[in-house]
């Protein structure tokens, strides 16, 4: 994915399916279809999972409670 949305999230108090889906709200209200990538912070998940129709994915290089939100091409 080479675009997306950032967003920012570090309420400790809300689980991740939480955080990734008002992510996607608004990702929706802005751009007008719902994403089906997210790309979080090692430190956030250890391995792949499903929230919802969107892939949450962790890598080292999206800072820790960001969510990089996109669509990426099947």
């Amino acid at each position: 994915m080479n675009v997306g949305m950032l967003w920012l999230d570090a309420d400790g108090k809300r689980p991740l399916e939480e955080k990734v889906q008002r992510a996607a709200d608004y990702y929706q209200e802005k751009y007008g279809r719902l994403p089906n990538l997210c790309l979080v912070n090692t430190s956030t998940v250890d391995d792949e999972r499903k929230v919802g129709k969107i892939l949450v994915q962790p890598v080292n290089t999206i800072l820790p409670n960001h969510f990089w939100l996109g669509v990426e091409p099947s």
